[in-house]
């Protein structure tokens, strides 16, 4: 029996302008309600529409009920797109969402996530739902049709073959109240489950680090130790893993202080030596400093002879002057 697809939707209509007019204004900080028999019941008479008429905003003193069934187990936006279809189908919408119980989606599709009442809350919570139809029937029968109030049905147009029939909504579809929406690819309560399944060691794993325990995860004593050895050799690896990346880090501010200081040092180097070659250097001011100080003490030290060579001694004799000389001698007779 192939599983039924319900709620998923892909490309969505244009919008209808904002001054066209809309269903029962329900303010976003409200769920939408549960539907009652007594909801339904209403003096005003509920003519049959054609979706021309319904496409043009008529008739004027009520909304388009529009009704969509599913299941919307692990409620995604591939359920979330598909009603805002319906929503949009017409200027005036009032969105109905059947959501089937536990029950009759076991016997028919299979076992959910999520239970009845977590579907039901999920829907209520939508935008886009204005009322939600708790235990909606597999296939929807006239009696409940007129007990509702309906006047289309929105869901994708593929055959649904189920409980027996090649089309649950054939019958709707020659009443000329079903309206077709798109499907969403890529995203359904299928993918999901399967990525789960997929992936399932690595969400038991997450789930005992997180405090469950093994009897809830439905996990034996032997794959719980070797799920939690795992979660500690993943710890292990983490921890070597940041201790490598800490000293990476270390290393590379360590060569990055080494090569600043060189350079600095380089820098000081150069200018040291720099400042050595202007002091000392042959144009240097220190060697011109000894050159001017070698001459001043040349001008003002007197030059001395050298013991035991007179005739060599640079000093000069002391001269007498003329009237100072001692007359010479007579010669004796």
């Amino acid at each position: 029996m192939v599983g039924r697809r319900r709620g998923r939707g892909n490309s969505v209509p244009q919008q209808a302008p904002q001054n066209q007019r809309r269903g029962p204004h329900r303010t976003p900080r409200e769920p939408a309600i549960f539907s009652k028999a007594m909801d339904c019941e209403s003096d005003v008479p509920h003519d049959k529409l054609t979706i021309a008429q319904a496409r043009r905003g008529t008739p004027a003193h009520r909304p388009v009920r529009v009704y969509a069934d599913g299941i919307f187990d692990l409620f995604h936006s591939g359920h979330a797109r598909a009603l805002m279809q319906a929503k949009n189908l017409f200027p005036n919408t009032h969105l109905i969402v059947g959501v089937c119980n536990d029950d009759l989606t076991h016997k028919y599709k299979g076992f959910t996530v999520m239970t009845e009442d977590e579907r039901y809350e999920a829907l209520r919570h939508c935008r886009y739902v204005d009322e939600v139809v708790r235990d909606a029937p597999w296939t929807l029968t006239p009696e409940f049709l007129r007990r509702h109030k309906i006047d289309f049905v929105a869901h994708d147009d593929i055959p649904y073959t189920s409980a027996g029939s090649e089309d649950v909504y054939k019958h709707i579809k020659e009443a000329g109240m079903f309206v077709a929406t798109q499907r969403t690819e890529g995203i359904s309560t299928s993918d999901l489950i399967t990525r789960i399944v997929r992936d399932y060691d690595v969400y038991v794993r997450r789930n005992l680090q997180r405090g469950y325990t093994a009897r809830e995860l439905n996990v034996g004593f032997i794959k719980e130790n070797k799920y939690r050895l795992q979660n500690q050799v993943d710890k292990m690896k983490e921890t070597v893993r940041t201790v490598e990346e800490k000293s990476k880090h270390f290393v590379y501010r360590v060569e990055e202080k080494s090569q600043d200081l060189i350079h600095k040092w380089e820098e000081k180097s150069r200018e040291f030596i720099g400042n050595f070659l202007e002091l000392f250097g042959p144009d240097g001011a220190w060697h011109v400093i000894q050159e001017r100080s070698g001459r001043m003490l040349q001008a003002l030290s007197p030059y001395s002879s050298p013991r035991g060579s007179p005739s060599s001694s640079p000093t000069r004799r002391r001269s007498c002057s003329p009237d100072t000389r001692s007359p010479p001698a007579s010669p004796q007779r």
